[in-house]
């Protein structure tokens, strides 16, 4: 059986307040505090990540809601892994509803949403908005899920000639997103079919927008040069080069780094 070695870690960027969360179950994370110690039989490890809008307050507390959400959902259910994910993410945006019908001043609130389940199948994930989820193999980077965000139809206006390449590139609505956890009907929902199987080596990021300072590329050839390493210096290497870029306006960057082991391998490689 595959075994695994992760990490999350955050940064906050040019804003003055943090709006991501994440969390791994099983963890010492404060968000698993209240989780069984002992996963379900048919799940290894559990990764959220939420990307919070709605200002200090507002966002901070939906991002938090959100993936504590998912995590103490999940943990409950007894259907299959991936109707426990879609369950985890309806209770969600059902807590991000009552919490704003609660408190006026908090209404508009909401969050992106990521949740990755691995099992002995392999990973099975649902997500909301524009928060990537990578999957790195043998020198490939590629994003797994959906991009909820106006970046992929701009991008298309100019892979068909209406639109000039470089003003799609930056355009100021890119990061508009069509879809997020804000207590009413979820527009687009991105659900693996089928669960990705996985291989030792594989390497699986799950990342706030905030990643997105660096290209593809970048990201690529970082996990490339330190796939070695544990997720823990792998995590820390991807928001350091976000912090070298320098960009002024850096947004709030939280991963989640899940390296997939050699079978009877536990812990982080050295």
């Amino acid at each position: 059986m595959l075994t695994y070695d992760h990490a999350n870690r955050a940064s906050q960027g040019a804003r003055p307040y943090q709006e991501d969360s994440a969390a791994i179950w099983p963890s010492d994370d404060p968000l698993t505090a209240k989780l069984p110690a002992a996963l379900p039989p048919d799940t290894a490890l559990l990764a959220v990540l939420a990307d919070g809008m709605g200002g200090h307050v507002g966002g901070a507390m939906a991002s938090n809601l959100v993936c504590t959400t998912l995590l103490e959902t999940f943990a409950k259910g007894k259907e299959t892994v991936s109707r426990r994910l879609a369950m985890s993410l309806d209770a969600a945006n059902q807590a991000i509803r009552r919490k704003g019908t609660a408190n006026p001043q908090l209404m508009g609130m909401g969050a992106t949403a990521i949740g990755v389940a691995f099992s002995p199948e392999g990973a099975h994930w649902i997500s909301v908005g524009d928060s990537p989820l990578y999957l790195y193999r043998k020198g490939e980077l590629t994003r797994v899920n959906e991009d909820h965000s106006l970046a992929p139809l701009l991008d298309k206006l100019a892979a068909d000639g209406k639109m000039d390449p470089e003003e799609a590139k930056n355009d100021h609505r890119r990061h508009y997103l069509r879809s997020a956890v804000t207590g009413e009907e979820i527009e687009l929902i991105d659900a693996s079919e089928k669960p990705l199987a996985l291989e030792a080596g594989d390497i699986v990021v799950l990342a706030s927008d905030g990643i997105l300072t660096l290209e593809d590329e970048h990201i690529r050839k970082l996990l490339e040069a330190s796939a070695g390493e544990p997720a823990a210096k792998i995590a820390d290497a991807l928001l350091g080069d976000v912090e070298k870029a320098n960009e002024p306006h850096q947004d709030n960057t939280t991963v989640v780094v899940v390296k997939v082991l050699p079978a009877g391998l536990t812990g982080p490689m050295t």
